[in-house]
């Protein structure tokens, strides 16, 4: 099947085979022995054996893919990114001071979220490089007693990204870490050592919106705050096994097939998250090594720093941002503008776009450069 190459930064383009599973089961579910169910997973209880299975199977892939350790819970939980700035806080801040590093516009909004149950303290922030850099952990201010420090891992619109965790005992503080890794999860690993909770939306690069991720140390759970909601209580959730209220069972299901394909990827010898690791450093190097080599093209973020999944670029003649977006959409390479607070040009290359795809943009940009040479 000969698709656009859809560079969107979320919802965002979605593994083929696993878009034509979906269908083929929209209306007939098959169990695990390709037995008929009768119905499709939107229709199904959310607490009958058959959603059971599809729920117990994402939830025993993703722990595998992402070696999550047993005395973390895994969470299927709504309300996005976005929703887990209110969460987090609610259950884990007890209303005193955490610690924010503000990186870019997704972290930005963590901090000012926060505000509304705690006491927030701006650890660290990018803002004097205009958010191209990261703020260097030996630098941070953090609060003696925080209850936890707060860092987005993955700036979707600056494309900064942090490819190593800070080690918070190594800077002097016992708090716990909370990432939100929404834009990059399951693209690479994950040092639990180094981490309390982790979150993410589902839209980059786990399935459709619609259910959050949310990977959170026991001991960290049962602190929620009073007016926290119940259906928002990490406590109350993993108890309930994600089921406290209705999942969004057909996003969770959505995402376990994700889970199935990422386990099928095979790079020589690695398999997996490993694989697809390496598959997208071969992207992000590939991207950036044309734009490096270019004087008609740039990308501002330090090289210490550059996301593998969100490559923010510019065009040195900004005047020509319609008619680069109108011949790309031509040539099959769709959503590559860029965010409206930034401007420019993005393409976010997540574990499904191919590097087939990241060399079609690479040709088309190396065209129309010379078409205004």
């Amino acid at each position: 099947m000969n698709r656009p190459f859809n560079f969107s930064a979320g919802p965002a383009a979605m593994p083929l085979e696993v878009l034509q599973q979906a269908a083929s089961e929209m209306t007939n579910w098959p169990d695990a022995q390709g037995r008929p169910s009768g119905m499709g997973v939107m229709e199904m209880s959310h607490r009958g054996k058959e959603f059971i299975s599809i729920y117990e199977q994402a939830e025993a892939d993703v722990r595998e893919l992402l070696a999550v350790p047993a005395h973390f819970k895994i969470l299927f939980m709504q309300g996005g990114g976005l929703g887990e700035n209110a969460i987090v806080p609610l259950n884990l801040s007890r209303g005193e001071t955490v610690d924010v590093v503000v990186t870019g516009s997704w972290s930005e909004k963590s901090y000012l979220e926060a505000s509304k149950y705690c006491k927030p303290h701006l650890a660290a922030t990018g803002a004097d490089s205009h958010f191209t850099a990261l703020p260097a952990p030996a630098k941070w201010q953090l609060s003696a007693g925080t209850q936890y420090v707060h860092i987005c891992t993955n700036e979707t619109i600056h494309g900064v990204e942090f490819h190593t965790l800070p080690d918070l005992q190594a800077l002097g503080s016992d708090a716990p870490l909370v990432i939100d890794f929404s834009s990059h999860v399951l693209s690479r690993s994950v040092d639990w050592s180094k981490v309390g909770l982790a979150f993410g939306g589902a839209q980059k690069n786990i399935g459709p919106a619609g259910v959050t991720l949310v990977i959170v140390r026991e001991d960290l759970m049962g602190h929620a705050l009073k007016a926290c909601p119940s259906a928002f209580d990490y406590k109350v959730v993993a108890t309930h096994d994600s089921m406290y209220n209705t999942p969004p069972t057909y996003s969770i299901y959505m995402a376990g097939l994700t889970f199935q394909w990422l386990k099928r990827q095979k790079e020589g010898s690695l398999s997996g998250v490993a694989a697809i690791e390496q598959q997208n450093i071969a992207k992000a190097k590939l991207l950036y090594d044309f734009l490096d080599n270019s004087s008609f093209y740039s990308n501002k973020v330090a090289h210490d720093c550059r996301s593998r999944m969100n490559v923010p670029f510019f065009l040195a003649n900004e005047s020509r941002n319609d008619a680069f977006l109108v011949g790309a959409k031509a040539a099959g390479l769709l959503q590559l503008k860029g965010h409206k607070s930034v401007g420019g040009m993005r393409a976010s290359i997540y574990n499904a776009m191919p590097i087939a795809g990241v060399q079609a943009l690479v040709s088309y940009m190396q065209a129309f450069e010379k078409i205004q040479a």
